[in-house]
């Protein structure tokens, strides 16, 4: 696909995750198969773009591709009038395009457009929006098959991308409920999308985008990955985080991806929870590596690990 100047390797996409994409995780998830990964949503609040948590990264600071986020369901945003909630105007929501685009055209910075099918199940306004957009100038569109007065209840529903796709000559991507190669595969099939967007399934288990790609191409499940080479991602991962946040921020904001590694292992009832009180109980670096090391080398020994046919795992020998 390509999208401005840039050519994307393949058509698996990272959702943008408040608290969950930051460049570590991006840069991993892009190193097990990502083509594309989006960032944290960071606000456009001038009195708010230069603190540590809400940077504002833009295209002076070397922003490759600007992303309009109007599909966040997280009420602290929407009663800001921010993410979905500005699908309830649509003449603001395209102002705003329009003003975003005409702002990125001189330094060929492609827009792009992230929303959901509508605000509620009666005002399902995303296909106006999305010819809008591209009128407006917006090089992608990412649907998530949900309004946002579902948040993430329910299934997501995918006949509203393909409408869109049907009606835009611009790519679409499809976003929701993907957690699994077969997903991907019946929901490229069903909208005719572009590319498919993965979100909460990577969540711990940033592999799913090698899995994913593997069967799309072949037809074939990749064998799940040995223990040891997750060590090696886990610790790659921590020490990247460790070196964008520092110490202090770095182990506390370490813990939720620890705690999501840990429910994708296949561990016996109460490893896990065992596994997360330990990692939560330690303030330092050198402690928080040496806890996780010692429960890879007991998980990769088999002392804690139970296996059954049906697990996605397989222990290194």
């Amino acid at each position: 696909m390509q999208l401005g100047a840039f050519t994307l390797p393949n058509a698996l996409f990272v959702a943008p995750m408040a608290g969950v994409t930051d460049r570590p995780f991006r840069k991993l998830c892009k190193r097990l198969g990502a083509g594309y990964a989006v960032s944290e949503m960071v606000t456009s609040r001038p009195d708010l773009q230069d603190s540590l948590k809400t940077s504002r990264y833009n295209i002076d600071r070397g922003a490759q591709i600007i992303d309009i986020n109007m599909g966040c369901p997280a009420k602290k945003v929407c009663n800001k009038w921010a993410g979905s909630a500005l699908m309830q105007d649509e003449a603001l929501a395209i102002e705003i395009v329009q003003a975003v685009v005409a702002a990125c055209e001189p330094h060929g910075v492609p827009v792009t457009l992230k929303m959901r099918t509508g605000w509620c199940a009666s005002v399902r306004n995303a296909p106006t929006l999305a010819l809008a957009a591209e009128a407006a100038g917006v090089q992608m569109l990412t649907v998530h098959g949900r309004t946002r007065e579902q948040g993430y209840k329910g299934q997501a529903e995918h006949d509203t991308v393909a409408h869109i796709k049907s009606r835009v000559r611009i790519p679409v991507v499809a976003n929701g409920d993907i957690d699994s190669p077969e997903q991907a595969r019946e929901v490229l099939r069903r909208t005719g999308a572009d590319a498919i967007m993965v979100g909460r399934a990577a969540q711990g288990r940033p592999w799913i985008f090698r899995e994913i790609a593997h069967f799309l191409a072949t037809g074939e499940h990749l064998p799940p990955p040995d223990l040891a080479d997750v060590r090696v991602w886990l610790l790659d991962h921590l020490h990247d985080h460790y070196d964008l946040y520092g110490e202090s921020t770095g182990v506390r904001s370490a813990r939720k991806h620890l705690g999501w590694y840990a429910q994708s292992l296949p561990l016996p009832p109460g490893a896990a929870a065992l596994f997360r009180s330990r990692v939560n109980a330690v303030t330092t670096v050198e402690a928080q590596l040496r806890c996780v090391s010692e429960s890879l080398d007991e998980w990769s020994s088999g002392e804690t690990t139970t296996t059954t046919p049906s697990d996605n795992w397989k222990l290194a020998a």
